[in-house]
């Protein structure tokens, strides 16, 4: 089975938001390894002016799989999951993710792939706060393995 191509430029509707905790931003430093006092410690990031612990910059992905479980759920996608490899990551900040921060995502696949066999699917999400503003986009590109 192959990826369909046509879901190229389709986009799933916004995830529940997410409630962006404290522990959750120290317990995700720790596992990454972030040394910088911001991200565990709420005096520090207030006296670098911000209101809460600061996220490590690749915090998103806690949000953004949210949105890739849509992708991988849809059936029109043709995505076997047991033949995925993450092949890429990225973000595009406006500001840092902060605890207390309510965050919503949508995803939109922008390119499907075919490359020896196998198909590169990249999917941006869009994070939002409860306001609507912008906070990052986190792109991810999935290789789907062909049948060998």
């Amino acid at each position: 089975m192959t990826v369909n191509p046509d879901i190229q430029g389709k986009e799933f509707p916004p995830t529940a938001p997410y409630l962006v905790g404290r522990e959750k931003v120290r317990e995700f430093a720790r596992a990454v390894f972030a040394t910088n006092p911001i991200n565990v410690d709420p005096e520090a990031a207030r006296a670098a002016g911000h209101a809460d612990v600061v996220a490590p910059p690749t915090f998103p992905v806690v949000v953004q799989e949210a949105t890739l479980a849509q992708l991988l759920a849809d059936e029109t996608a043709g995505i076997d999951f047991s033949r995925v490899v993450h092949g890429e990551q990225r973000f595009s900040y406006t500001r840092p993710i902060v605890a207390g921060d309510e965050l919503t995502a949508t995803l939109t696949v922008t390119s499907v792939k075919s490359l020896g066999g196998n198909s590169m699917v990249t999917a941006s999400s869009d994070i939002v706060d409860a306001g609507g503003a912008h906070v990052v986009t986190a792109i991810s590109t999935l290789v789907v393995r062909g049948d060998a």
